[in-house]
C-alpha cells in the first residue's frame, strides 16, 4: 500500500515538473545546499552517512568487506592527498579520466564524451564547487536515472590504496572532479562494484538523458558516416567496442593495439582529401588515456603525409594521448559495435542542440495483470501495458532518400545494477509494433484486444534480450501505431520506462481505458418481486422483513455452497457489509425485500459472468481474464487499478474465486459513488482533511 502511494507520490511531483532539467529530484532527499551550508560550521568535514567511507560501499562480492580486493583500502580526502588539491584544472578534458582497478571501462568512455561538449557537462558536473571558497567536503552532480534528473550528494572521501586513488583519476594528480564523478555514480547505483561491467549506452544515456542506439559493424547501413556526422553536429554522444570472442577475452591485445571487450569513445567523423581524392577519417578516444591504435592513420604513420602541415594542426594528429585517428573503412573492420547516444533538449543549458522530439512514459508489469508476455503467448499477450504513437508529417532531407517518419523506440527496464548485490538478473525485454485499426483511431481512451492484435501482424518489432534497454530506429508511413512493450516470458514482475524519439513533432499517449463504473438506480415495487422470492425471503429475513450484513453472511454461503461449479471461499462479513451499504436506501443498515431483490439480480448477473470467463470450468477465473470479465459487467478499469484489484483479490496462483469477484465489483461501484458525491464539479479531484480521508478508509 505504501509503495502504491510511494508511485502516486512521484506522478504528482513530475505534473509539477520534479525530475526535470531545472528540478531535479534529491537523490536520499539530501540537499545539497543545505546541507553544505551546516557542514561549513562543522568540523571534520562533511561525512555522508548515506554512503560511509566503508567497505560495504566498494561492494558485496569480489569488492566485499572480506574479499582481498579490498585489503589495505584507505578512504582518503583530496587534502589528504595533495597539498593544492583542484576540483577541474583548465576545463574538464578527455585526459582527466584515466581507469583504475575497476572494470568500468563502459563508464569512463561516456564520461570521456562528455567532456567534450562544453554545453551538456556543467548539466551533470556544476563547475562552481572547489576546495578553497566554501569547502565543507561536499560535492554534488546531476544524473539522469530511468527517466528523471537525479541531484547526488557525496562527501569527498575516496577510496585509495599506498596513497593513490584506487579507482578513476586524471592524469593530473590534483584534478578530482572525474574520480568524485564516479563516486556519485558509485552511490546511485548502490556501491562501486555495482559498476562494473557495462555498455558505453547506459554511461551516455544517464548523463543526457538521451536515448542510445546500437550499430553492428559487420552489417552497417550504407550512410552509417553520414548518420555519425549529422549525430556528432547535433551533439550526440558516440561509443565503440571490439565483441570478445571468449569470457577470457576481456581487454586482450589486438595486432594493432586494439582491446577487445574494452569501450572506446568516437569524438570525430571527418572527409578529408587526399589527391583528389576524399577520404573518410574517424577520430577514437582510449578512456585508459594511452595505448593507441598503429595502423593506417596512426600518429606516426605513413598517411599523414599526404596532407599539409595545416591539415594536420587542425586535426592533432599526433598527440600522446590515447586519441588516435583511423579510417572509417578500418573502423568497421576493426570494431564490433556503434554505439550512439541521441540528446533531448531537457539535457541541455543551451538550445544550440536538441533535434529530437521526446515522450516517454512510466509502467509496470504485474503477474497475473500485466505481465502478458510475448505475442506467443496469445492467452495473455493483450494484458501488456500499451501507448500510442500518431505520426503526421515525413521526414527532411532523410538520409536514405526514403519518404517516412523515422522514430526511435526504447524500452528501458529499471533497477538492474541495484538488484545486483541480490543475485537478480535482468529480464527479457522486447516491443513491438502495430498498425492502429480505423475504428480506433483518434482515440486513446481504449485498451486493444487479443481480437485486434492478434489478428494482424506487426509493422516493426525488435529482438528481446536481457540487456537494460532494448532501442530500434523505425522508418514508418504517416498513421497511428500501438507499442506493445512486455517481457518475453509472460508473470514477470517489472518497472520500466518507455521512450519514443521522432524526428518530427508526434502526438504519444498510453492507450487506456478511461475509467467508468455504473451507477444503477432501479426502483422496483413490491409487486415486481417474484412471489416465490417473497416466500424465500421471509424465510430467512429474522421475522423483521430486512436482512443484515451478518444474517447476509449465511444465506450467500448456504446457497453458494452448494454448487460444484463455482469455487468459493465463503463471503466475508467485510464483503456483506458492502452489500448492504451499497443497496440500503434507506440507512437502516439493513436490506428489506425490494433491496434485497435488487442485490439477488446483481449476484446472478455477476454469476452468469463469471462462468463464461471461466474458460477452463475450474470454477475460478484466471486473474488476466479480470479486465474481460470486469468490462462486461460494465466496469471499465485501467491498468493501474486492475493491478491494484489482482493484488487485493487473487489467491496465490492468481486465480479468483466467485466470492472476490462479487466483492471487487461492490468495492468499486461503492468507492466510484463515493467519489462522485464527494467531487466537485466534474474535476476528476476530490480534497478530505485527514479524519475525512481516515474515515472513509477505514470505511
Amino acid at each position: 500500500m505504501t509503495s502504491t502511494a510511494d508511485r502516486l507520490a512521484r506522478q504528482q511531483d513530475r505534473e509539477q515538473g520534479i525530475g526535470t532539467n531545472k528540478k531535479a529530484v534529491k537523490f536520499s532527499q539530501q540537499d545539497y545546499e543545505t546541507l553544505r551550508q551546516q557542514w561549513l560550521k562543522s568540523k571534520p568535514p562533511f561525512e555522508d552517512d548515506r554512503f560511509p567511507a566503508e567497505p560495504t560501499s566498494l561492494g558485496y562480492d569480489e569488492l566485499g568487506p572480506d574479499s582481498k580486493e579490498t585489503k589495505g583500502v584507505v578512504w582518503k580526502r583530496p587534502k589528504e592527498l595533495c597539498s593544492n588539491p583542484k576540483f577541474i584544472v583548465e576545463g574538464a578534458t578527455t585526459t582527466d579520466i584515466c581507469q583504475g582497478q575497476l572494470g568500468d571501462c563502459w563508464l569512463l568512455a561516456a564520461i570521456a564524451s562528455l567532456t567534450l561538449d562544453q554545453d551538456i557537462l556543467p548539466r551533470v558536473v556544476p563547475q562552481e564547487q572547489s576546495f578553497t571558497e566554501g569547502y565543507a567536503g561536499i560535492f554534488h552532480f546531476q544524473i539522469w536515472q530511468f527517466g528523471e534528473w537525479v541531484d547526488v550528494v557525496i562527501d569527498d572521501r575516496l577510496p585509495t590504496r599506498d596513497g593513490k586513488l584506487l579507482f578513476v583519476h586524471s592524469a593530473e594528480s590534483s584534478e578530482f572532479w572525474s574520480a568524485l564523478l564516479e563516486k556519485a555514480y558509485a552511490k546511485l547505483y548502490g556501491s562501486y562494484e555495482a559498476l562494473k561491467g557495462g555498455k558505453a549506452t547506459e554511461g551516455f544515456e544517464d548523463f543526457t538523458g538521451g536515448i542510445a542506439e546500437v550499430y553492428y559493424l559487420d552489417k552497417a547501413p550504407p550512410k552509417l558516416f553520414q548518420l555519425m556526422q549529422k549525430a556528432l553536429s547535433l551533439g550526440s554522444l558516440l561509443g565503440c567496442s571490439i565483441d570478445k570472442t571468449s569470457a577470457d577475452e576481456v581487454e586482450i591485445r589486438t595486432a594493432l593495439n586494439l582491446f577487445k571487450g574494452h569501450a572506446y569513445s568516437v569524438i570525430k567523423a571527418v572527409e578529408v582529401d587526399i589527391q583528389g581524392k576524399p577520404v573518410q577519417l574517424v577520430r577514437i578516444r582510449n578512456p585508459w588515456g594511452e595505448k593507441e591504435w598503429t595502423g593506417p592513420w596512426s600518429d606516426e604513420s605513413d598517411e599523414w603525409n599526404n596532407l599539409s602541415e595545416d591539415e594536420k594542426s587542425k586535426l592533432n594528429h599526433a598527440a600522446d594521448d590515447g586519441e588516435f585517428w583511423m579510417s572509417y573503412s578500418d573502423f568497421i573492420k576493426q570494431f564490433s559495435q556503434l554505439q550512439m547516444c541521441n540528446l533531448t533538449p531537457d539535457t541541455l543549458l543551451s538550445d544550440k542542440v536538441g533535434h529530437w522530439n521526446h515522450y516517454q512514459y512510466e509502467g509496470t508489469w504485474r503477474k497475473g495483470s500485466t505481465a502478458g508476455g510475448c505475442r506467443k503467448y496469445s492467452d495473455t499477450f493483450s494484458s501488456n501495458p500499451q501507448f500510442v504513437v500518431r505520426l503526421e508529417d515525413v521526414d527532411d532531407d532523410p538520409l536514405d532518400g526514403k519518404d517516412g517518419c523515422t522514430i526511435l523506440v526504447g524500452l528501458m527496464q529499471k533497477d538492474g545494477r541495484q538488484q545486483k548485490r541480490l543475485g537478480r538478473k535482468l529480464q527479457s525485454i522486447g516491443f513491438a509494433i502495430y498498425k492502429v485499426p480505423d475504428q480506433y483511431k483518434g482515440r486513446s481512451n481504449v485498451h486493444l484486444g487479443p481480437d485486434v492484435l492478434l489478428r494482424q501482424s506487426p509493422v516493426a518489432l525488435c529482438s528481446f534480450t536481457n540487456t537494460r534497454e532494448v532501442c530500434n530506429r523505425f522508418n514508418l508511413p504517416p498513421g497511428e501505431y500501438a507499442i506493445v512493450p512486455s517481457t518475453y516470458e509472460p508473470d514477470k514482475d517489472g518497472s520500466f520506462l518507455l521512450r519514443v524519439f521522432s524526428e518530427k513533432p508526434a502526438a504519444a499517449s498510453p492507450l487506456e481505458d478511461d475509467f467508468d463504473i455504473p451507477i444503477e438506480e432501479e426502483e422496483l415495487s413490491e409487486s415486481d418481486v417474484d412471489p416465490h422470492f417473497k416466500e424465500i425471503f421471509k424465510q430467512t429475513d429474522g421475522n423483521d422483513m430486512e436482512v443484515s450484513a451478518f444474517e447476509l453472511v449465511d444465506i450467500l454461503n448456504k446457497v453458494f455452497s452448494q454448487r460444484s461449479d463455482i469455487k468459493t471461499h465463503g463471503f466475508s462479513l467485510e464483503t456483506c457489509r458492502l452489500l448492504v451499504s451499497l443497496l440500503d436506501k434507506d440507512e437502516s443498515g439493513k436490506l428489506g425485500l425490494m433491496e434485497f431483490n435488487l442485490l439477488w439480480s446483481k449476484i446472478q448477473k455477476y454469476l452468469a459472468i463469471f462462468k463464461k470467463h471461466d474458460t477452463d470450468s475450474s470454477g475460478t477465473m484466471n486473474s488476466h481474464e479480470m479486465r474481460g470479465a470486469a468490462t462486461e459487467a460494465g466496469f471499465q478499469v485501467n491498468s493501474a487499478v486492475l493491478q491494484a484489484i489482482v493484488s487485493r483479490y487473487s489467491d496465490a496462483q492468481y486465480a479468483i474465486d466467485f466470492d472476490c469477484f462479487v466483492g471487487c465489483l461492490i468495492k468499486l461501484e461503492m468507492l466510484f459513488k463515493m467519489f462522485k458525491t464527494l467531487e466537485r464539479a466534474d474535476t476528476g479531484k476530490i480534497e478530505l482533511d485527514m479524519q475525512q480521508w481516515l474515515c472513509l478508509a477505514i470505511f
